[in-house]
């Protein structure tokens, strides 16, 4: 009679999967300054804009500057748009900035220029989605939340279904499955957050996962299904940049941020070879409030006042 297969190895239970990388959190946390005992809302707000799809190493020092420049919404929202563009400098996406700004603005016009709690006010700010409402909730008041970012997508991914890496999009469902593995209580939940959050950065890395290093290895089902490969593989997209319209744009913006006044059109045309690209990027840049361009014939180009 043939053996039976062995049974599928189970997801582990919410506390026990809590513990470890709770206590793990406590002794390997990043001392990082959006963590720090005298945060404000605001900072913590600022942190998350600024890492979305941007590393903590670059992230660090611009934050430090960008607070001491404008340590309150009502600071940054008095800010001239070329001076927070300038600031923004290479974090990438300036859109983020110009979003920055106009979340500054509503704060101070809704809220008396105070960061609010909810849920509601925050996701009505401009430039906050679900993720950042959870995390300024979580990280700036303390409050129990669903944090649900790429590393902790990531860790949920193999400890709890086994799978390699997360699906390319968030599914209700994974925000179900997420939901279940906060704790009830604020403290411990906000502290969950951060945790999992610094498990999937700095151990369960995507390309190489430091498993020997992970608190919680055995109790994870990918490495007891024997670590199989990404399902969704074909599915991914990978970003290139050479020549893309990233690149002209990211060029563009140096050049009008480093200069002094207007630029001519002449130096904007010595940025990229290519001129359909180029201009494409320009009109772009112009229909995103990012650059200003004027009616002169040629036109100059400087970043907004």
């Amino acid at each position: 009679m043939p053996s039976p297969a062995p049974a599928s190895p189970v997801a582990p239970a919410p506390e026990a999967l809590r513990a470890p990388v709770l206590a793990w959190f406590d002794e390997h946390a990043r001392d990082l300054p959006w963590r720090a005992s005298d945060r404000t809302p605001w900072g913590v707000l600022v942190s998350e804009v600024m890492l979305q799809q941007t590393p903590v190493v670059r992230v660090e020092p611009a934050w430090r500057s960008w607070m001491r420049a404008w340590p309150t919404p009502a600071d940054l929202a008095a800010a001239s748009t070329a001076d927070v563009l300038r600031a923004w400098d290479r974090l990438g996406y300036p859109r983020r900035a110009l979003r920055l700004q106009e979340c500054a603005r509503a704060i101070v016009d809704r809220h008396g220029g105070a960061v609010p709690e909810t849920t509601a006010e925050l996701l009505a700010l401009p430039g906050v989605g679900a993720y950042t409402a959870a995390a300024v909730q979580a990280f700036a008041f303390g409050r129990r939340s669903v944090v649900l970012d790429t590393n902790v997508r990531r860790v949920l991914a193999r400890t709890v279904s086994g799978a390699a890496l997360p699906a390319p999009s968030q599914t209700a469902a994974e925000t179900l499955l997420a939901d279940a593995y906060v704790p009830d209580d604020d403290t411990t939940a906000a502290r969950w957050a951060a945790a999992s959050m610094e498990l999937g950065a700095l151990v369960c890395t995507a390309r190489s996962p430091r498993c020997d290093a992970c608190p919680v290895a055995p109790l994870c089902r990918w490495r007891a299904l024997g670590k199989p490969s990404d399902e969704h593989a074909g599915r991914r997209r990978t970003q290139a940049w050479a020549g893309t319209d990233r690149q002209v744009r990211g060029r563009i913006m140096a050049l009008l941020r480093e200069a002094p006044g207007p630029v001519p059109a002449e130096a904007v045309d010595a940025v990229w070879p290519d001129t359909r690209q180029r201009e494409r990027c320009l009109d772009g840049l112009v229909s995103d409030g990012l650059v200003t361009r004027t009616d002169a014939d040629p036109p100059t180009y400087r970043l907004p006042h």
